[in-house]
């Protein structure tokens, strides 16, 4: 193309229990841009343990996130949760042509699957020459059942969009952590970097080394312990402790009283994920350092008492640190919602591959 844009606009669309995140990228002079962003609360009830049980309810949520967005793109990027997929690396002769490494990962496919071939969607990458065997491609192999893809498209297409591409949280989220280079010692390079992902309902921690993931933890454990908490403690609805929790004016017993013991559980969570990851293999060094992300991340100081806890330097991570804004980003104030954009940037960045 001579003219005009050499990436297709997609739309990152991070759904989950507790919200509809929406964000758009474009990209100039070679820096990325926030062009819109919005975030709509998930209704209640319309996604149990991440599987979508009302496809309408979330597409009208969706529909929201876009048009406070002002997105002008139709087609999104939208993830699978890890848990939901099965990832393996196969081993190919590096002689098949491409028509035949797709009929050999099909046949190899259902050694790996643990459900009938009928009732998967699945795809592979070329990752490169095998380093044990040089006459070998690594492959990676990704499954999972098709109706978890069928919910996510449905509650898009109830929305008015299309999905263009399915990905896994695991690899939006690898996806993302480029955005967070500038806060890495050497920009990631030879160095071995944590990334904790603090959700509503699930987090993610990952370990990084060279901005590769080498090490991957997916735990029930979120923001939604606080706002229950909030909720219990002073007798309000779901929707006034979120608020309460983001806005503040809570009594005066709350830090003491919910939000300390909170910010405990969180450090014991970063603590034990560090404690399965030096033990999951020979060779296992500890993260230089650790990049907090997720709406927990925006809690007064919790960098500073996980960072004094578990003895490596931690920051709230932001992906949005070296980008520019658009008028209509800026007045949706993106940026106070950046930690918790990861798996949203990250699909979002699809647009460019």
């Amino acid at each position: 193309m001579l003219f005009g844009s050499k990436y297709r606009p997609l739309l990152g669309l991070d759904i989950t229990t507790s919200s509809v995140k929406l964000i758009e990228l474009s990209m100039g002079g070679g820096q990325y841009r926030v062009e819109s962003y919005a975030a709509e609360p998930t209704p209640h009830n319309a996604i149990n343990e991440k599987a979508i049980v009302d496809a309408e309810a979330v597409g009208d949520a969706i529909r929201r996130a876009v048009k406070r967005s002002g997105a002008k793109s139709s087609e999104a990027a939208i993830a699978i949760s890890g848990d939901a997929a099965i990832t393996k690396v196969i081993q190919m002769p590096r002689t098949l042509s491409e028509n035949e490494l797709e009929g050999q990962v099909e046949l190899q496919a259902d050694q790996y699957i643990p459900f009938p071939m009928e009732e998967v969607s699945y795809d592979f990458q070329v990752i490169g020459p095998s380093e044990k065997d040089p006459d070998m491609l690594e492959v990676l192999l990704v499954a999972t059942r098709t109706e978890n893809v069928e919910q996510r498209q449905a509650a898009v297409q109830a929305a008015g969009l299309t999905a263009k591409i399915v990905d896994v949280e695991a690899f939006a989220l690898e996806n993302a952590c480029k955005l967070l280079t500038h806060q890495m010692p050497d920009g990631g390079m030879d160095r071995t970097i944590a990334v904790i992902d603090f959700g509503a309902s699930s987090t993610t921690f990952s370990v990084l080394k060279d901005l590769k993931v080498i090490y991957t933890r997916d735990f029930a454990f979120g923001g939604q312990q606080l706002t229950e908490e909030i909720m219990r403690t002073y007798g309000l609805s779901m929707e006034e402790a979120g608020r309460a929790k983001k806005e503040g004016g809570l009594p005066s017993n709350y830090q003491p009283e919910v939000l300390d013991p909170f910010i405990d559980d969180m450090t014991q969570q970063v603590s034990r994920s560090l404690q399965f990851y030096l033990a999951s293999g020979s060779g296992r060094e500890q993260p230089e350092k650790l990049l907090i992300c997720g709406g927990c991340a925006n809690i007064s100081g919790v960098d500073d008492v996980v960072a004094s806890r578990v003895g490596i330097p931690a920051e709230r991570g932001d992906p949005l640190g070296q980008m520019k804004l658009s008028s209509r980003a800026k007045a949706q104030a993106v940026k106070k919602d950046a930690t918790a954009l990861l798996t949203a940037c990250g699909l979002a960045l699809r647009s460019f591959d």
